[in-house]
């Protein structure tokens, strides 16, 4: 097996750029890689010894890892037999959390374009700017770092609304760990794209209707997109 190199592994979201990564942190980004590239596969075992040899490092960094993913709900740890890919959603999860979602942040969308100022618009624009396009042919890495940036970008959304609880909230559901391992397809994050410049603008202009209408129809059509990628299973 081919031996990793740093220069493979994406770029964590507002790092500086050609900065190295701990070692810990690019096998992180190649685990999750797999995992939202569904190369490891949901309910898959998920091998230690093999993952050290494939990225020619030690254990440890594999283990602390996967000890990071399992935080996340994206591992499970069986005692005596190992780490597995957790399952995937089924569609009522899906709706479940949709449904959700449509609850919390079109008002957290509202409630920041009331409340945040210049500087926070400028971290928005910059993390919608900073978000890339997959490639979809790495192995899932690029992959793995556009769903990591639009967590960042919907965390700093509730976090300039300035209510902590829906904010944790949001947070210990691991949203777009769990949506993005869903059966995926360019469109998907081509459109998220253009949706989260429609929620920055309706925010940057202190526009609270234009920013929770912005909202829902952004999730309203993830709910669409995914649930259709389902439906043809």
């Amino acid at each position: 097996m081919r031996r990793l190199k740093t220069s493979e592994f994406p770029q964590r979201h507002g790092g500086p750029v050609g900065r190295p990564q701990r070692l810990a942190d690019e096998v992180y980004d190649a685990i999750l890689g797999q995992l939202m590239s569904l190369k490891i596969p949901p309910g898959g075992a998920i091998n230690i010894d093999d993952l050290a040899r494939e990225f020619g490092v030690s254990q440890t960094p594999i283990r602390e890892a996967l000890g990071h993913l399992e935080a996340y709900g994206l591992v499970t740890k069986i005692q005596f037999i190992g780490y597995t890919a957790a399952p995937q959603l089924k569609k009522v999860q899906l709706d479940e959390l949709c449904e959700l979602r449509l609850r919390l942040e079109p008002y957290l969308a509202g409630k920041a374009a009331e409340v945040i100022d210049d500087q926070g618009v400028v971290l928005l624009e910059n993390d919608a700017n900073d978000m890339i396009t997959p490639t979809f042919d790495d192995g899932g890495a690029s992959y793995g770092q556009f769903v990591r940036q639009d967590a960042a970008l919907h965390d700093r959304i509730a976090a300039a609304a300035g209510n902590g609880l829906m904010r944790e909230t949001l947070s210990k559901l691991h949203v777009h760990f769990y949506l993005f391992r869903l059966p995926h397809h360019p469109r998907v994050t081509a459109e998220a794209l253009e949706e989260h410049n429609e929620i920055i603008q309706g925010i940057a202009a202190r526009d609270r209707k234009a920013a929770e209408d912005a909202m829902r129809r952004h999730i309203e059509k993830v709910w669409e997109r995914f649930g259709s990628l389902l439906d043809q299973e």
